[in-house]
């Protein structure tokens, strides 16, 4: 205790603007932590109904909306405990009704450049099909989805190769194939 006082302006004036700044940092970090935490209570919310509706009609539709969510609530609290540096927390608590209304996170998730990755090239081709020329390389489009393989992850790119034709200046490229969940990264395993 004696060397926590030690370091104490002698200044009241300089006291009180230094527990002014510890007060608004400490009411900084409380509203950060109430906005995740009601983030969480709103995902938990939302898996609790959809498991209540798990056996109707649309199950098959409901049971990845839950696998979705769950994901997502994952990655908050691994979020959140990046941010703490404290232990996750996966209570099952009861969420209360007003968490509903939170706002949801949608970020790409980070994926590891030690993650194994295999490259796939979709190519139109050597020969136009307009015009029969020959087509040259002038670009790629690269795209990744995440893949789980017997317990492993890997990074799948698929590379969709730009050629233009050498008589007419076409562009061709393979369209983009069709993911399992438009707009996201994960692949069909």
């Amino acid at each position: 205790m004696s060397n926590l006082t030690q370091n104490l302006p002698d200044d009241p004036a300089r006291l009180k603007a230094m527990i002014a700044v510890l007060q608004a940092e400490n009411a900084k970090i409380s509203a950060t932590l109430r906005v995740h935490d009601q983030l969480v209570q709103a995902l938990r919310l939302r898996i609790a109904k959809l498991q209540k509706l798990a056996f109707g009609k649309s199950s098959e539709k409901i049971e990845r909306e839950i696998e979705q969510l769950e994901l997502a609530l994952e990655d908050l609290l691994v979020a959140v405990a990046e941010e703490d540096g404290a232990p996750i927390d996966e209570g099952h608590n009861e969420p209360s009704p007003e968490a509903a209304d939170a706002p949801a996170l949608r970020r790409r998730p980070r994926v590891s450049d030690a993650t194994p990755r295999e490259r796939r090239e979709l190519d139109p081709g050597t020969c136009c099909a307009d015009c029969g020329g020959d087509l040259r390389v002038v670009g790629e489009d690269v795209s990744e989805l995440l893949d789980m393989i017997a317990a492993q992850m890997k990074v799948i790119q698929i590379a969709r190769i730009k050629k233009s034709c050498r008589r007419c200046e076409r562009m061709v490229q393979e369209p983009a194939p069709s993911r399992p969940i438009p707009g996201s990264m994960a692949g069909p395993n």
